[in-house]
C-alpha cells in the first residue's frame, strides 16, 4: 500500500482488480479542506482512461509488476513479437489497447515490456527516438517563412511535420510523448 501523496508520473497502481499506470499527477492543496492528488491513468490491459481523485491520507494498492528487456522482432494484426534477452524465449504482447507503439518499435532494437501476474501488458518506449525519413515532398521556392513545416511519413508509418529542410533518407529524432519533431541526427 502508499499513500496517495507519494505516488509518481509512471507508478503501476491496483484498482478495481486492474493495473494502471500513472500518466499524469497534479498535488492539489485547496485553502479549505485537505490535500488531494488528481491522477490520469492508463489501464494496462484495456489502455482505458481514468481520472481519480483521492486524498492524500488514503492509501492505494501499487501493482505487482516487474519489466524484462526484450528484442522486438515482429508484429501483426493481433500483437507484437518479441524475445527476452536472457532466455532467448518468445512472447507475445497484445495489441489492444497498445497501438500507438507501432509507431515507434523498430525491429532488432530492445524494450522494457511490463508483465503483471506473468503475462506482457505494456511496452515502455523511451522518450525520445531516432527514425529515418521514409517520405518527404521538396520544399517550394518561397517556403521559407520563419518556422515553416513539412509532413514527412518516417519508417514506421508515423507522419510529423519537420522543418523544410528535412530530405528523404535523414535520420531525425522524435519525442514520443508529443510525437514532435526535435532535431536531425548526424550518423
Amino acid at each position: 500500500m502508499i499513500r496517495a501523496g507519494a505516488i509518481e508520473k509512471g507508478m503501476c497502481l491496483l484498482l478495481k482488480n486492474d493495473p494502471y499506470l500513472v500518466v499524469e499527477r497534479e498535488f492539489v492543496n485547496p485553502g479549505k479542506g485537505s490535500a488531494f492528488v488528481r491522477l490520469k491513468l492508463k489501464n494496462l490491459k484495456t489502455g482505458q482512461v481514468l481520472r481519480e481523485t483521492i486524498k492524500t491520507n488514503d492509501s492505494v494498492e501499487e501493482a505487482d509488476v516487474y519489466d524484462k528487456n526484450a528484442q522486438f522482432l515482429y508484429s501483426d494484426a493481433t500483437g507484437y513479437y518479441f524475445m527476452d534477452n536472457e532466455s532467448y524465449e518468445q512472447f507475445t504482447v497484445p495489441k489492444q489497447g497498445l497501438e500507438d507503439k507501432q509507431y515507434y518499435l523498430q525491429e532488432g532494437h530492445s524494450y522494457y515490456v511490463t508483465f503483471w501476474e506473468g503475462n506482457p501488458i505494456d511496452i515502455k518506449i523511451p522518450y525520445k527516438i531516432v527514425l529515418t525519413v521514409k517520405e518527404a515532398h521538396e520544399a517550394l521556392k518561397g517556403d521559407t517563412v520563419t518556422g515553416a513545416t513539412k509532413p514527412v511519413v518516417l519508417e514506421t508509418g508515423l507522419t510529423v511535420r519537420v522543418p523544410i529542410f528535412i530530405k528523404q533518407g535523414e535520420k531525425i529524432m522524435i519525442n514520443t510523448e508529443t510525437n514532435e519533431y526535435v532535431e536531425r541526427v548526424n550518423s
